[in-house]
């Protein structure tokens, strides 16, 4: 079955990053809610900067310091804001596309020694599950002509490239490592291939 968006809901929203409109979308392949903020006027743009940013409860809401995600998303709102132009799309994939109740399975394997890819397979899991073609979906219901990609992660890249979004430049995303996280960052550069302009390998 070919991906739709089937409801869609736009209204404004102030935060501490700024005003944006916040686009709310819904799929005819699930029931999940994705979200859009959108700043200034996107359509038939250029080299639009855009984060595509997959949920982190944990990390987003609670400040969890295992990761870098609430830190991801704090800056990239602000990146765009200071912009002027972009897009935040928010996509509802939990813990890299296999679910908060695992994710937090996970937590407790990599207390026990798991790296944050080996615990994935542990459970039975990828190390990343998770797909973009609602992102695309939404990039183009926007009608985004290009983008700026706000990510470390170069498989973002080659699957929205994949999907039809054409991706001009990737924008880093720099969060200093904690105590809590360094080890989730050296996992994330040596075994998923993120770019980090500093080296969290040493």
């Amino acid at each position: 079955m070919n991906l739709e968006l089937t409801t869609t809901l736009i209204t404004r929203l102030p935060t501490e990053h700024g005003d944006f409109m916040l686009h709310y979308y819904q799929t005819n392949q699930d029931d999940k809610e994705h979200l859009a903020l959108v700043k200034g006027d996107v359509s038939e743009k250029e080299n639009v900067l855009v984060r595509v940013h997959s949920e982190c409860l944990t990390g987003d809401i609670f400040g969890s310091r295992r990761c870098d995600c609430g830190e991801q998303l704090k800056l990239a709102n602000t990146l765009i804001e200071t912009s002027g132009c972009g897009v935040m799309i928010y996509l509802r994939q939990e813990g890299r596309g296999i679910g908060l109740f695992h994710k937090l399975q996970a937590y407790n394997l990599q207390d026990n020694g798991l790296d944050t890819v080996d615990a994935n397979l542990a459970l039975g899991h990828l190390a990343d599950e998770r797909e973009y073609d609602v992102a695309a979906a939404i990039l183009n219901d926007l009608k985004v002509r290009s983008v700026a990609l706000l990510t470390n992660n170069p498989a973002k890249i080659d699957a929205l490239n994949a999907l039809g979004i054409q991706v001009v430049a990737r924008v880093p995303l720099v969060i200093l490592p904690n105590n809590d996280n360094v080890d989730y960052l050296k996992t994330k550069a040596v075994k998923m291939a993120h770019l980090f302009s500093k080296n969290y390998c040493e």
